[in-house]
């Protein structure tokens, strides 16, 4: 199993579609027991949150933001969680609005600092 994403700052390697999530976001991840939460901003997210469980290396969780237009938007999201080779966490990500129309894949990965 991957390690632990608490405390770790993650994101995007590539820009989404416009008013979504993109390479200046930043999550902040906690983990405890299987559950897990983030904070994000950044780009055009003003604030977002999710929140899900952990399963071996599957997150699935739930996400609620507020865009810089002031539009809010909902969504679900599955996730495998791997180690890279230089020790940094990547998540390879599914997922779907659930507040509007669209679905794809991400992949965010842990923050250089």
């Amino acid at each position: 199993m991957a390690r632990s994403l608490d405390g770790l700052v993650l994101a995007p390697v590539a820009d989404q579609a416009p008013g979504q999530v993109g390479t200046r976001t930043r999550f902040t991840y906690h983990e405890r027991e299987g559950r897990v939460w983030a904070e994000y901003a950044g780009g055009d997210v003003v604030r977002g949150h999710l929140v899900g469980t952990r399963d071996a290396d599957r997150l699935d969780f739930r996400y609620v933001q507020l865009k810089q237009d002031g539009t809010t938007s909902a969504g679900h999201c599955v996730s495998v969680v791997t180690d890279l080779p230089d020790g940094r966490v990547r998540l390879d990500e599914r997922w779907e609005w659930e507040s509007q129309e669209g679905s794809g894949t991400s992949i965010v990965e842990e923050a250089v600092s």
